[in-house]
């Protein structure tokens, strides 16, 4: 038997009681390692938000104890994400209005909105939608995101205070700024993104640092060098507070329990356009990520099973919503902690539940020891983070497949500095669509798809494709797909598709292997009549 023939008899873990009882030593275990590399990133995403850190907390023990048990995932983890890192924290300075208290309150009136339209996203079935914004967009929001956590993490982690302003204005400033650096509070910063590239490099090379969690050696070595400085909480944020949106006073007497962290929304801005701006941001940024997260994870998922993505929406939602009515950040699917819980060898969503329970345990017990982690260290984490989403390797990504993806991938960068995220991703979409028409894709083309499935014999369908596939038309492609029954012969003809772009291959590609490996077969018809934009097997093809 073939090796792809023995995984294929592998049994799927159950759910549920069933699957707790089944497979609880494995999920115990894998829930508790993801809980030490998550329990810093908490704290790390709290603080980039202007949040107290409580709130970090607050959103895994949701996310793992709540989200887990509803929510359409198998190995998934649900927590805080560094995607949501630099929304959240434009929120609370525009709702604010120069009062930072007022800003976190009234963001979390923006969160629990965010959760409820997540909510009903997942009701309506839009999860289906997700390929609507096209990678190359995706990356670009991504990347922008990056940039600006790198710009803004850059002050704290050298002990200096950040200036107000837009990103342009924050990136400018840095070099003046590096003058007043704080020798200590930049020693403890500096050598965790030294120990954060150490452990990125080696990983491939010595497997025993892939079962260290590098976020935790961060802190322990920010602890230790915090304690032979003699630095106090107090010493550090007289040197950074300016950088955060909430005060030094209120960061300084911070919640000594989780209890005590428990805040509540304020609706008071809710007939502001700039609520609904952070609503929509909020609501836009986690679905994506948590869409793209659980297909991604879906792929390396041993079992190979597929995420009921409509029902994800739902519990992200309603773990989002509950979240921000007690004073926690939004919630999203985490591809990293989800990959590591993989490797980890979890089995079930109880995996997720472990680490927000260890979580829970963790906070309950020792409290105070969450106050000693310098900040340097976290924004250590968080510029490292940043780093990786806007990494050179993602424009070369970008670039391979094909070079009119760097296009609306540049734009929709640019864009998000200049303006927002929600406007950028907006105008990444219309340059996206302009070069379609500039392909000679008809307006009405972008919503309207044209396939036929003939079913040949009875084990035959074919599925022919006469129109041009693109990210807009995607869904409607998808759900062709999906309706085909399993365990035949599919044959995707995409002779009558004059131009395919790189969202529908992937998509076909997608659902190829996918169908595939449930015991089907599917063949792909007519690309050899079609040019390749570049030597990426999924780049855009047009009709010779």
């Amino acid at each position: 038997m073939s090796r792809q023939g023995a995984e294929r008899k592998m049994p799927t873990p159950g759910s549920g009681l069933d699957g707790l009882a089944e497979n609880w030593r494995f999920d115990l275990i894998a829930g508790f390692e993801v809980f030490l590399i998550s329990l810093p990133l908490c704290l790390a995403h709290a603080m980039a938000s202007g949040f107290p850190h409580m709130a970090g907390i607050i959103s895994a023990i949701v996310g793992g104890l709540l989200v887990s048990r509803i929510n359409g995932s198998h190995v998934t983890i649900s927590g805080t994400a560094s995607g949501l890192v630099v929304v959240t924290a434009s929120a609370v300075t525009t709702l604010g209005g120069g009062d930072p208290v007022l800003g976190y309150h009234c963001t979390l009136a923006a969160i629990v909105c965010a959760g409820v339209l997540q909510a009903i996203m997942g009701l309506t079935r839009i999860g289906r939608f997700r390929s609507f914004v096209p990678p190359s967009v995706v990356y670009g929001m991504l990347a922008a995101i990056g940039i600006s956590m790198m710009a803004r993490q850059s002050y704290i982690l050298i002990g200096v205070a950040r200036p107000s302003g837009e990103l342009l204005d924050v990136i400018i400033a840095l070099p003046s700024h590096v003058r007043d650096i704080e020798p200590a509070i930049a020693l403890i910063g500096l050598t965790g993104l030294a120990i954060l590239v150490f452990w990125d490099i080696g990983k491939a090379k010595y497997d025993l640092l892939n079962r260290i969690p590098a976020p935790l050696i961060v802190v322990l070595s920010g602890l230790l060098l915090g304690a032979h400085f003699n630095l106090g909480v107090e010493h550090q944020y007289n040197f950074i507070h300016s950088s955060y949106a909430i005060g030094p006073d209120y960061l300084v007497n911070m919640p000594q329990n989780l209890l005590s962290g428990i805040a509540f929304p304020d609706f008071s801005k809710i007939n502001t356009i700039p609520f609904w701006i952070a609503v929509l941001s909020i609501s836009l940024v986690s679905s994506l990520e948590s869409l793209l997260s659980a297909s991604a994870i879906d792929k390396i998922d041993p079992y190979h099973r597929s995420s009921d993505l409509n029902k994800d929406l739902r519990g992200i939602g309603s773990g989002t919503t509950i979240s921000g009515f007690i004073g926690g950040l939004p919630i999203i699917s985490e591809i990293v902690r989800s990959s590591a819980n993989v490797q980890f060898k979890a089995r079930t969503q109880w995996s997720n539940f472990f680490h927000g329970l260890s979580m829970l345990i963790f906070v309950a017990l020792f409290p105070r020891s969450l106050h000693h982690i310098p900040l340097a260290s976290l924004a250590s984490l968080l510029a490292f983070a940043g780093y990786k989403l806007a990494a050179p390797r993602t424009f070369t990504h970008v670039w391979l497949i094909g070079k009119e993806q760097l296009v609306p991938f540049v734009i929709t960068i640019i864009a998000i500095i200049a303006t927002n995220l929600l406007a950028g991703v907006l105008i990444g979409i219309a340059a996206k669509m302009t070069m379609h028409v500039w392909h000679r894709v008809r307006f009405y083309e972008f919503y309207k798809l044209t396939c036929q499935i003939n079913q040949i014999n009875e084990k035959s369908f074919r599925v022919s494709i006469e129109s041009p596939a693109v990210f807009s038309n995607c869904p409607a492609l998808q759900s062709n797909l999906e309706a085909l029954p399993l365990h035949k012969n599919i044959v995707i003809d995409l002779r009558g598709a004059r131009y395919i772009d790189h969202t529908a291959m992937v998509l076909i590609d997608d659902f190829r292997n996918a169908y595939e490996w449930h015991g089907g077969h599917c063949a792909i018809l007519g690309l050899e009549q079609h040019a390749s934009a570049s030597n990426h097997p999924l780049a855009m093809r047009k009709h010779h």
